[in-house]
């Protein structure tokens, strides 16, 4: 009975840990990823330059992305993921925010980097999501909502820049290092159901485990995606979940 509850509990949490590795990004192409081809070439170029000129006056990173899938996660939980991934924002500041729309699963975010959580906080970006972009998305322009929520963040950002305010959050001291709970539960969960399971069969089936979950480890999501021939790359910057989302 001991060998056959170990030997499911850590079924289970190989199944975990698959879904987890399998998780992929796209590649950082530049200020503007359109993976779920919903701009045209005019709309990503016009984005482009506008978050051009955001960075050289403020310094702040925006990025707009669009998503064939969430890959069965939440876009909470993707997004974050996915501007640690990039680096989005300064290393030293955190200055970077995402512009997120998951057309397949009717979700939109905006992903708010470390630093910037005292300027587009939680409300503020609510609001840019409920009154700028869905009232677009509902009639489906989404070239126009996309259009119209950068433009509001641009302008919350530059009114910042201006104002002299010292609203923004200093970056944890070391926020690359940081990860979700659950992560830490699995792997304690998983760490000592190994050990049961060790304890009870031993031998070749033990290291064959061992080797498994080294290779999924490997093959996990903390690398990084950028396009080496772009002249576009995320600076560094980390994401703790602040922002907001909304559906439609």
């Amino acid at each position: 009975m001991i060998r056959r509850a170990a030997f499911t509990l850590l079924a289970w949490l190989f199944i975990i840990g698959a879904a987890a590795a399998a998780l992929t990004f796209p590649g950082l192409t530049g200020r503007v990823v359109d993976e779920a081809s919903l701009l045209s070439a005019a709309d990503r170029a016009s984005l482009t330059a506008s978050l051009a000129d955001l960075e050289a006056r403020t310094q702040d990173q925006l990025v707009v992305v669009t998503l064939k899938s969430l890959q069965g996660t939440t876009i909470e939980d993707y997004g974050y993921q996915l501007g640690r991934h990039w680096g989005i924002g300064q290393k030293e500041k955190s200055s970077g925010v995402l512009l997120i729309v998951a057309p397949t699963e009717r979700a939109v975010r905006i992903e708010v980097g470390y630093g910037l959580e005292g300027t587009l906080t939680d409300a503020a970006t609510r609001l840019i999501i409920e009154n700028a972009i869905l009232p677009a998305f509902k009639t489906g322009d989404f070239a126009g909502g996309i259009r119209n929520g950068t433009n509001q963040i641009i302008r919350l950002l530059d009114g910042e820049a201006g104002s002299g305010a010292t609203s923004r959050l200093p970056a944890p001291a070391n926020p690359g290092t940081s990860m979700p709970i659950w992560v830490v539960i699995v792997a304690a969960a998983g760490g000592a159901g190994l050990l049961i399971y060790c304890a009870v069969s031993g031998g070749s089936a033990c290291r064959a485990l061992f080797q498994i979950l080294f290779l999924l480890a490997l093959s996990g999501r903390g690398g990084s995606s950028r396009d080496k021939s772009s002249p576009f790359s995320g600076g560094g910057g980390s994401f703790g979940g602040g922002g907001s989302s909304g559906k439609w």
